[in-house]
């Protein structure tokens, strides 16, 4: 009879990890999920803005990494700093965008009107650039999305896309 709670306890132990497992399953996020990841601010060339938690998208890759997107209020930066940046980017996995390689970190991001997608370090520095795509097709362009597409990741802002393949 002593065995009986020792062995009832395994089972518990066995059914959460199989339930926390499932609870953090790969792909896109939904809104609860993003709602429940999403920092309220975000420290990005000496200052503080809130992150637009509706304008927030991710994905967790089948490793169990998180790769976070969000916009975020950028009118206190300055102009030249608001032409390349527009919210904040976090990835806990490797990613190939565009071909270049980008290692995990908190970054800033932006997509430009000339076509290109821009990774910033904190302090605003270029970490890469690279050419996005057009889809005409988007019937509601929104600010900020991502789809999964075989294995990669399209982050659009309106009808501009780019790739987003974890390593």
């Amino acid at each position: 009879m002593k065995t009986f709670p020792a062995v009832l306890a395994g089972l518990c132990l066995l059914a959460s990890i199989g339930f926390a497992q499932q609870a953090k399953k790969a792909g896109v996020f939904g809104a609860e999920e993003v709602k429940g990841l999403t920092p309220a601010t975000f420290f990005f060339d000496g200052q503080s803005a809130q992150v637009q938690v509706r304008n927030t998208v991710g994905f967790r890759t089948p490793g169990g990494k998180t790769v976070l997107v969000g916009l975020m209020d950028v009118s206190g930066y300055a102009t030249d700093v608001q032409q390349k940046f527009q919210g904040l980017f976090i990835t806990e996995t490797k990613l190939d965008i565009g071909g270049s390689k980008l290692v995990p970190g908190e970054y800033g991001f932006g997509f430009t009107k000339d076509g290109k997608f821009y990774i910033l370090d904190v302090a605003a520095n270029d970490v890469l650039s690279t050419s996005v795509s057009n889809d005409d097709n988007v019937a509601h362009p929104v600010p900020l999305k991502i789809v999964e597409d075989g294995g990669a990741y399209k982050l659009y802002s309106g009808r501009k896309w780019v790739a987003l393949k974890p390593e």
